[in-house]
């Protein structure tokens, strides 16, 4: 009797206990996603740093357009629009009732506003040749927005859903950097220098019933073993772009995890001083080439994940062409080379390298190649912001390891002033064409010039596309596998 008393006073307690218990093991409403780079701000349209929309882009921040992870490009702040036959004069519905994160009404002046401020003399938006080919953005009332380029613009949608381009509060923008506000699902709370990131749910959003996580922290994990140990204790629960190549296989055979591998626009280049002295010269440039085996890179330093370029544009991109057989590895080609140029050798360059492990690994790798063709390469391991500050701002290296992951941004080459100091009016010459011309396959042949421009050019040494590991535990769903751009869209991400 006592043992059926027992009993059932235990089944009615845990009756009792049972929406709380329920609750305990409910979903999970936070997720911790690690990264390998800090920002140096979180302004998405005056930094250069991809860091800052893998944080902000889509979570915090929106555009009139969204790049989605398959590549399509679908409405954001636009609900709609419409394009003149000429495909200059693009105009945008936009949606109605939208609010910034500070409570500031959304309208068409802040996308005014947003344009004109890219496209002022002293931007330092990434997109600033973009918005200065527009001729003229017009707010004919506070849902419709007017943008007219100078020449036909077939591609602005695209543009417009990239980062660069997110429509920020004027009120807001002084402090952006450090405060950011958006009209996106998320908005900032805090952030640890040299830690982390957090976003919280912005109750405000205009679709925030679809939004199932209520809190997400951004880790800074740059050390490739530290991302190993963080996952496996537990510590973070997903890495989209996981650093430890060698450690794939140990995920990929431990339920507790999944492993995807997807495609990036990460063009992984080891860039060129065009300016320094010998490197002004192409027959060294083309030396620099044809001295490094890709594949070897890409074995080394990469566990074989990776896919050899020969130009500034991955395989996924419309209009690519392959350009690897242009400079095959071949080092007796290049000391013939530089003996033509007329360098002495040993040739003492320095090759700068950020954090990332590609960089690190690949770093070694193209050194020990470079010294067999008589090049002797100091390599000097930097931090992301020195590497921003001394390389990218100052343009003060010889040769460095980088992967470029904005989507087609082959206008990069058409600026004399961007860090690799690249001038060629032949090759600006192409773009105009290229950005000018709306027959598709029309401009498939012109963007296949621009890519032989830059490899007859030898720029830079294009070495492999990076590719988009992902690590994450089991039970989260929602991350994207490839990235068109680099953003991690927390609106989507939910656990099972």
């Amino acid at each position: 009797m006592i043992r059926k008393v027992s009993l059932a006073a235990t089944a009615f307690a845990l009756a009792a206990l049972w929406p709380f218990l329920a609750s305990a093991a409910g979903k999970k409403d936070s997720v911790v996603i690690g990264m390998a780079l800090e920002p140096p701000g979180l302004d998405a349209t005056t930094g250069a740093a991809a860091a800052i929309s893998e944080i902000t882009d889509y979570n915090i921040y929106e555009g009139l357009t969204k790049v989605n992870g398959d590549g399509s490009v679908t409405p954001l702040l636009a609900s709609s629009w419409t394009i003149s036959p000429d495909v200059k004069t693009y105009t945008f519905k936009l949606l109605s009732g939208v609010k910034f994160q500070d409570g500031e009404p959304f309208s068409s002046a802040d996308v005014k506003f947003s344009f004109e401020r890219a496209g002022a003399p002293d931007s330092t938006n990434k997109l600033k040749s973009f918005f200065q080919s527009v001729a003229k953005i017009e707010a004919p009332d506070a849902q419709t927005a007017v943008v007219t380029f100078k020449d036909a613009t077939p591609d602005a949608l695209f543009q417009l859903g990239l980062s660069p381009a997110v429509i920020v509060d004027p009120k807001s923008e002084p402090t952006n950097a450090t405060k950011p506000v958006g009209t996106g699902p998320f908005k900032f709370d805090n952030w640890v220098k040299g830690s982390s990131v957090t976003l919280s749910k912005w109750d405000g959003y205009r679709d925030a019933g679809k939004i199932k996580l209520e809190k997400v922290t951004f880790r800074i994990i740059n050390d490739p073993a530290a991302q190993v140990a963080a996952l496996l204790a537990g510590d973070v629960d997903a890495i989209p772009r996981f650093g430890s190549v060698q450690s794939v296989d140990q995920f990929k055979n431990d339920p507790r995890f999944q492993v995807t591998v997807g495609g990036t626009e990460g063009k992984t280049i080891m860039s060129i001083n065009n300016k320094r002295k010998p490197l002004d010269d192409v027959r060294v440039r083309r030396a620099l080439a044809y001295a490094i085996d890709r594949k070897a890179i890409i074995d080394g330093a990469m566990n074989g994940y990776g896919t050899p370029i020969g130009s500034h544009y991955v395989p996924i991109d419309p209009g690519y062409i392959d350009l690897t057989g242009t400079y095959p590895y071949d080092p007796e080609k290049a000391k013939a080379l530089l003996k033509e140029a007329g360098v002495a050798t040993p040739l003492k360059l320095t090759l700068i390298l950020p954090p990332p492990a590609y960089a690190r690994n690949g770093g070694e790798i193209i050194a020990a190649e470079l010294a067999k063709v008589g090049i002797e390469v100091k390599i000097e391991n930097v931090e992301w912001a020195q590497w921003l500050s001394g390389v990218y701002k100052d343009k003060n290296f010889d040769l460095t390891i980088i992967s470029h992951v904005e989507p087609m941004d082959l206008m990069i080459y058409a600026d004399p002033n961007y860090y690799f100091q690249y001038d060629s009016q032949a090759f600006r010459d192409i773009m105009q064409k290229v950005n000018t011309t709306v027959d598709p396959e029309a401009r498939k042949k012109y963007l296949g010039e621009a890519q032989m421009q830059l490899a007859t050019d030898a720029v830079n040494v294009f070495l492999f596309q990076l590719a988009q590991i992902t690590v994450a535990n089991a039970k989260l769903k929602g991350l994207w596998k490839d990235s068109p751009v680099f953003a991690n869209d927390m609106s989507i991400v939910y656990w099972e």
